[in-house]
């Protein structure tokens, strides 16, 4: 069970920076996608700032509450679905690094997913 909560605090920890600095500095992050658009990078920020302040609340529980943590990896899977649609159509005008960012994160958001859900296993087995 340590193994799980290392597993989410390491994505809240992420998950939080990277939405800071989305929010906080987005004409910086518009300006490597080459776009001049910096709502959407403000509103991601803002949603991984509530996320990750949701993983880690489930991450200090003890016992670990198995239920948020399924919550938390479905909400991972959906992340990194939506992620790929948009590296596989390609629906907005940004640049190929931007993409390549947001298929980097995905590949990050995916460990992370595996990984509570091999910790979530872990923790039903030792019961």
């Amino acid at each position: 069970m340590k193994t799980l909560k290392n597993v989410m605090l390491i994505n809240a920890i992420s998950s939080g920076a990277t939405g800071l600095g989305l929010a906080i500095f987005p004409k910086v992050v518009a300006g490597l996608f080459e776009t001049t658009a910096t709502m959407p990078f403000i509103e991601v920020g803002i949603f991984l700032v509530a996320f990750a302040a949701l993983v880690f609340s489930v991450s200090r529980g003890n016992p670990v509450n198995a239920r948020a943590v399924r919550l938390v990896i479905v909400l991972d899977t959906l992340w990194v679905i939506g992620s790929a649609a948009i590296v596989l159509f390609q629906p907005f005008p940004i640049s190929v690094i931007g993409y390549v960012f947001i298929g980097a994160v995905a590949v990050w958001v995916a460990a992370m997913a595996y990984l509570q859900s091999g910790g979530l296993r872990q923790m039903s087995v030792s019961k």
